[in-house]
């Protein structure tokens, strides 16, 4: 009788040996499938002349590398043709070894397709100040406009819009609040539409939306990381059980009028049903 079960005890084995094996492929897959996404945004507040506009936003890289000198990603985004390349923060990922380097060639490479903007995240800011700096000034000099608490206005034809950035909570110790910056931008542009870039998700509902921007755009919730049917995702960036805002467009819970655009980034520690995100938004006015 036992020698008759043996060959049925090999099967099972094979089966399971294989069945991880297309476990481990699947995860593989799904963490380095690159998957663009493209949606659209709406407001009666878009000047006509920027009406089309294209935005492509990156966030949470952490260090990845999607091909050999992350040839795939640029590939991906140039195909995107965008207008704008936003980089919402954690370029960098807080246990990288190199980070400089990588942001250095992260920021010449997306910068040769269209102009590029950064703000940081909390990775960014586990180097400490100096290491910052340092990564601020190799993205400047790479051709990358960094904002660290700051706006810059857009022109086109005439017409204006303002793009803002803050940096991450973990960064400088008195820097600006987003209320200064917000009410810096609301002086310059009066009633114009205006962008926010701010790496953190779960600031938004409750204090990112009453800053008056028109839309906020983030990061940092890796689309809850393993997505589940009907659901935000089952992890938040912080470990969270059951996060929200981490997929797509979503409105202030409090009545303000802002919305936010969260991407489910690129990076991070291994997703589930989750790609990474080349995300492009096109801009139109009512």
């Amino acid at each position: 009788m036992a020698n008759r079960r043996r060959p049925r005890s090999r099967l099972h084995a094979v089966m399971r040996c294989g069945l991880l094996a297309l476990l481990v492929l699947f995860v593989y897959w799904d963490n380095t499938a690159l998957r663009t996404d493209s949606l659209t945004y709406t407001s009666t507040a878009l000047p006509a002349e920027f009406d089309g506009l294209r935005i492509v936003q990156l966030s949470d890289l952490h260090n990845r590398e999607f091909g050999k000198n992350n040839q795939r990603l640029y590939a991906a985004v140039k195909q995107a043709a965008p207008d704008l390349i936003f980089l919402t923060g954690d370029l960098v990922d807080e246990y990288a070894e190199a980070p400089i380097p990588y942001a250095k060639a992260a920021g010449k490479a997306l910068s040769a397709i269209a102009p590029t903007y950064y703000v940081t995240g909390n990775h960014e800011w586990a180097h400490g100040n100096a290491a910052v700096e340092e990564l601020k000034t190799v993205l400047r000099e790479s051709g990358v406009t960094v904002l660290s608490n700051q706006f810059v206005p857009l022109e086109r034809n005439g017409q204006t819009i303002f793009i803002a950035g803050i940096d991450d909570p973990n960064g400088y110790a008195g820097q600006k609040s987003p209320e200064e910056v917000a009410g810096e931008v609301k002086e310059a542009a009066s009633d114009g539409f205006w962008l926010l870039m701010a790496h953190r998700n779960n600031l938004f509902d409750g204090e990112y939306c009453r800053l008056g921007a028109d839309l906020v755009l983030s990061g940092h919730g890796h689309g809850g990381i393993w997505r589940l049917p009907f659901t935000d995702g089952l992890l938040g960036a912080g470990g969270q059980l059951l996060p929200s805002f981490t997929n797509g467009f979503y409105c202030c819970t409090d009545g303000h009028e802002a919305q936010v655009f969260v991407t489910r980034g690129l990076g991070g520690i291994p997703r589930l049903f989750n790609h990474p995100q080349v995300a492009v938004l096109t801009l139109h006015c009512e």
